[in-house]
């Protein structure tokens, strides 16, 4: 189970303070994944960071009593000036797993060949995205956390695999995926949400959803 309890988040930006979340309280029980639909600019990232617990709330109370993934994508944990094999290895280590097999997993999986024994580093954007996706579909989570939907890889062979091992992991997991797109949420969820204007509607359905979506942000 992950719980927000009137929690609220800010940031001033220079001129005017930009409220994320005002007073919001929702809960997402394990086995109901939850798509949530936000405009850019909205604060997307920052609440699923909260959800990491990588971004701490000014107001209120985040409860996880559930193993909750960092988000797809997250660079924090990883180092740099390491190989994605130093850092599969460092981070299994972190979390009492095998460094054997998470290191071979993430290698048959990014499927990055010679590049994985160089440091992160000298990736592309897109080979740092597949390490990081690899990375955390060998680690097992309660709820994965997804902004804004799968990497962005041009390799269709890793495509297809990520999709299927995120496929077959969600039939006992639970997803929460934040995106500015329907479409991307209706790949993973039927319940839905919209964050706008510092608020969290929660909606049984991705349709409900959408239709309050599309009214705020097409007029």
């Amino acid at each position: 189970m992950l719980e927000f309890d009137s929690v609220s988040k800010s940031f001033w930006t220079g001129t005017r303070r930009k409220v994320i979340l005002d007073r919001v309280s929702f809960r997402v029980d394990q086995g109901t994944s939850l798509g949530i639909l936000a405009p850019n600019g909205t604060g997307k990232t920052t609440v699923i960071k909260m959800m990491a617990g990588l971004e701490k709330p000014d107001e209120g109370v985040i409860t996880r009593t559930s193993r909750v993934s960092f988000p797809l994508g997250f660079m924090g944990g990883v180092i740099s000036r390491q190989s994605a094999m130093e850092n599969a290895r460092f981070i299994a280590r972190l979390y009492g797993l095998d460094p054997d097999y998470v290191e071979a997993f993430c290698r048959w999986l990014c499927g990055l060949g010679e590049y994985f024994d160089q440091p992160i580093g000298t990736y592309s954007q897109g080979m740092r995205a597949r390490f990081t996706f690899s990375l955390m579909l060998a680690l097992d989570f309660d709820i994965y956390l997804i902004d804004e939907g799968m990497p962005n890889s041009t390799d269709v062979e890793f495509n297809r695999r990520a999709s299927e091992i995120l496929a077959e992991k969600l039939k006992t997991a639970t997803i929460i995926i934040v995106s500015h797109q329907p479409e991307i949420l209706q790949k993973f969820v039927r319940k839905a949400a919209v964050l706008m204007d510092g608020r969290i509607r929660m909606f049984n359905t991705l349709e409900e959803a959408k239709k309050l979506y599309d009214y705020e942000t097409q007029g």
